[in-house]
């Protein structure tokens, strides 16, 4: 400040305190003289004016100046989203030299950091997931309290740049994530769903695993099951009518009495399975499609599958004994060592069909074939 000195020493004092905000009590010359009479200052003098410490020499060594002031190198306050954290220059530094942080305290007022009233460095971060980063730059470790989300702490750490705890968050993160569950879903805990999906809703179970599950006699009209597990499970005298079944695992399951109008089965494997009594007709006309699926020893004895899609299935030794095949796609599927045995196959397309092997013995109808029958 530059002020006119007049009067004696006390007006001086008075007026420095007041200029400087402070409670004057001693005046140094530049020589870090004291000064005690008003005489003795002259024209463009600059005096340093004190509250009673000891005179420092603003031409020493700035380093030892720090040590004396604590301005530089000691102890600071940041104000972190309206929460205050005192910690240390050499914390916020020299762990992470690279960080944002760093940089920020690393030259005074190199970022003209605000302040707050308090004299507070301003920080516009949330201070509950600072404090973990402001832990972990002190001792190396991370420690984070119950209830605090590791990802809010992951993105403080992005922001500022604290490289080193990034890998440690990223770890904590994947070992706190529960482990995937691939356990098969049980009737029980089927039938809950079922019951809070209202009926005329999708419900979509595509790909999961209902392996040994028993579903038998429930209602599973056009529910998706596409590429579900439905291995060895118990579906009998289910209504899976218009359900979507591609490319589904039935092996082994029983599906005995099943309603399976208009079902798509596409290129699913019910390699085994028991399909006895099965309903694939429609009335309204919709066909099931069984196209290239692979039913190696099913047993489809007795079942309705006017008008069904088996196109390039692969049925070797299936059983269709007394199967209503009338008017059936069965062009080139593999029925190879098939018991065809009184099934009514009347208007069915064999074209380049395998029936190698296969009993049409005690047929409805007579079986005209085309010279593409293998």
């Amino acid at each position: 400040q530059v002020v006119a000195v007049y009067g004696t020493l006390s007006d001086l004092l008075s007026v420095a305190s007041s200029k400087l905000g402070i409670k004057a009590t001693s005046v140094y010359n530049g020589k870090g003289g004291l000064i005690d009479d008003i005489a003795l200052i002259r024209d463009d003098d600059v005096l340093f004016v004190c509250e009673g410490e000891p005179f420092i020499d603003p031409q020493t060594d700035g380093r030892a100046q720090e040590e004396l002031t604590g301005s530089h190198t000691d102890w600071l306050t940041l104000n972190v989203g309206g929460r205050y954290f005192t910690t240390t220059r050499s914390t916020l530094v020299n762990k992470e030299p690279d960080s944002m942080l760093a940089h920020m305290f690393k030259d005074k007022d190199a970022w003209g950091n605000k302040q707050d009233p308090r004299g507070a460095f301003l920080i516009d971060r949330s201070p509950e997931y600072f404090e973990p980063i402001l832990n972990y730059l002190r001792h190396g470790q991370l420690i984070v309290n119950d209830g605090i989300n590791l990802l809010g702490v992951l993105e403080e750490a992005r922001f500022f740049g604290i490289d080193s705890l990034i890998e440690h968050l990223e770890i904590a993160i994947k070992n706190s994530q529960p482990a995937e569950d691939h356990s098969p879903i049980s009737r029980k805990e089927f039938v809950r769903f079922l019951l809070a999906t209202p009926t005329k809703s999708e419900l979509r179970c595509q790909g999961l695993n209902f392996s040994g599950a028993d579903l038998s006699r429930l209602d599973l009209r056009y529910i998706n099951f596409k590429m579900a597990n439905l291995s060895r499970c118990n579906l009998a005298h289910a209504n899976l009518c218009c359900a979507n079944l591609e490319r589904a695992d039935l092996s082994g399951s029983v599906l005995d009495c099943a309603n399976l109008q208009g079902v798509k089965m596409l290129c699913s494997n019910a390699e085994g399975a028991s399909l006895k009594g099965c309903n694939f007709e429609d009335p309204s006309g919709l066909k099931a499609n069984l196209e290239g699926a692979n039913l190696k020893g099913v047993d489809m004895e007795g079942s309705q599958m006017t008008g069904i899609n088996l196109r390039v299935a692969t049925l070797k030794n299936a059983k269709l004994k007394n199967c209503n095949l009338r008017g059936a796609t069965l062009a080139g599927t593999d029925l190879e060592n098939c018991d065809l045995s009184g099934c009514d196959l009347q208007e069915a397309n064999l074209r380049g069909s395998n029936v190698k092997g296969a009993i049409f013995e005690e047929m409805l109808t007579p079986l005209h074939m085309s010279q593409s029958v293998r």
